[in-house]
């Protein structure tokens, strides 16, 4: 009989078999990565030589889908051989791998269909509409809550002027800003399954996160510091011309000081405008320069001073003090005590607060940026109707098989350029649309 010594150190030699064993199954194993549409992730630990049919059923307890039903993405491609395992795709340590659900095709069973339901795309005219999404809906709400309607015009200033426009305007507005997420949705989509070393994926990410970085930004700088939206009062203050009051706006940016023709008329100064100085003032804007009044009286509290003035055709504000008169009597705009010094005599005068100030004059900023929205509109409206133009070129394939490949979410010109390259073919072309991830078009 075996002795108690050689029991021992037989069941010790078994033990250290077992845990070599179980330490060349734990350096085998890899971590895989498995992300879903709806963004959820998990990780799973598994052997390079486990089945794909396998990791299915791995997956379906994580995602509560049948095994059966789901189809596993690796770099923008399908891994279709339940069987092969997963060295065979050449599945390594800290890949990513997308499943998603598949729904059987009918009338080709070998081939599986993507189940695209978790993208929004834009409702035809016989569906129902959500009633969060409906404009009517939306635009009786802010009716009813003038709070919504304050924050929208803040946030959101394009739907709030279609808004203010009446209820056709602000219906094509919000359809046109509920396109624009619902394609950008499309994009991260499309990106998820596109091959990651791809340069176009690469760029299309980059983007993606510039953006989030930019919004994360903006929310930043809304929680911590939201007086930087606000809007700035500019520095008014009271003085006389020819013994008649005028609200001056102080401009240490402008070379010259100016006035208005308008104002002159009122002031009767216009008497001594010289036109032989007449020309064009270019600045922000191009401005018609009437003439140049070569010497008049400026009163400033009880200073006189004797001040030049460059007459303007058309400008908004009466009158601006520009660097010449300020830096001529050596004034000193003080904001911490909200005044301006005028170094060569020690007088101060304030600046005039927001409701001194009139409202034509503090309109004037943003009629710069309706200004500057129009033009923007203008040129956004001129792209589009260029790539409508070229959108509508004719090709030499069959206009039913193009509307069928854009129907699957592709843009027309994509769809004309993978058909080029599959000589025709409808089939291989909606398969490298598919695999390869194709950019949308971009947002304008």
């Amino acid at each position: 009989m075996e002795s108690e010594g050689d029991m021992r150190r037989q069941a010790r030699c078994r033990r250290s078999a077992e845990l070599k064993v179980c330490e060349r199954c734990e350096h085998s194993k890899m971590q895989l990565t498995i992300t879903t549409l709806d963004e959820h992730i998990f990780t799973l630990q598994v052997s390079p030589e486990m089945e794909l049919e396998n990791l299915k059923a791995l997956c379906s307890v994580e995602v509560g889908i049948e095994s059966s039903k789901i189809i596993v993405m690796f770099e923008g491609k399908p891994l279709l051989d339940d069987k092969k395992q997963l060295k065979d795709y050449k599945i390594k340590e800290g890949d990513v791998l997308l499943i998603q659900p598949m729904l059987a095709n009918p009338s080709n069973s070998s081939q599986p269909v993507f189940d695209f339901s978790n993208i929004q795309v834009p409702s035809s005219a016989s569906e129902s509409t959500d009633r969060r999404d409906d404009p009517d809906f939306i635009r009786n709400m802010l009716l009813s809550n003038p709070e919504q309607l304050s924050l929208l015009r803040h946030n959101n200033p394009a739907l709030a002027a279609a808004f203010d426009a009446g209820p056709q305007e602000f219906r094509r507005v919000l359809t046109e800003q509920q396109k624009a997420r619902e394609e950008q949705e499309r994009l991260r989509i499309r990106m998820l399954l596109s091959d990651p070393f791809d340069s176009e994926a690469q760029r299309l990410i980059d983007e993606e996160i510039r953006r989030k970085n930019i919004d994360s930004n903006m929310e930043a700088a809304m929680e911590y510091h939201p007086e930087s939206y606000g809007q700035v009062t500019m520095l008014y203050i009271n003085c006389k011309v020819n013994g008649y009051p005028v609200k001056a706006f102080i401009d240490s940016g402008a070379q010259s000081t100016i006035m208005s023709k308008n104002c002159a008329a009122r002031c009767h100064i216009t008497r001594l405008i010289d036109t032989r100085w007449a020309g064009i003032a270019k600045g922000v804007g191009i401005q018609k320069i009437v003439g140049r009044i070569h010497l008049c009286q400026l009163q400033i509290e009880n200073d006189f001073l004797a001040s030049s003035f460059t007459i303007l055709e058309e400008q908004e504000m009466d009158m601006m003090l520009g660097l010449d008169m300020l830096k001529r009597h050596q004034c000193s705009i003080d904001l911490k005590r909200n005044v301006l010094v005028i170094g060569t005599t020690g007088t101060e005068t304030r600046f005039l607060s927001e409701g001194e100030i009139p409202s034509h004059l503090r309109n004037i900023a943003t009629k710069a940026t309706d200004d500057d929205s129009a033009l923007a509109s203008a040129i956004n409206k001129s792209i589009l109707e260029a790539q409508e133009k070229q959108q509508k070129q004719t090709t030499t394939y069959p206009e039913a098989v193009i509307k069928e490949l854009c129907g699957y979410g592709f843009s027309r010109e994509n769809v004309i350029q993978e058909l080029q390259r599959c000589g025709g073919n409808k089939e291989q072309a909606l398969a490298a649309l598919l695999t390869k991830g194709i950019q949308m078009p971009k947002n304008k």
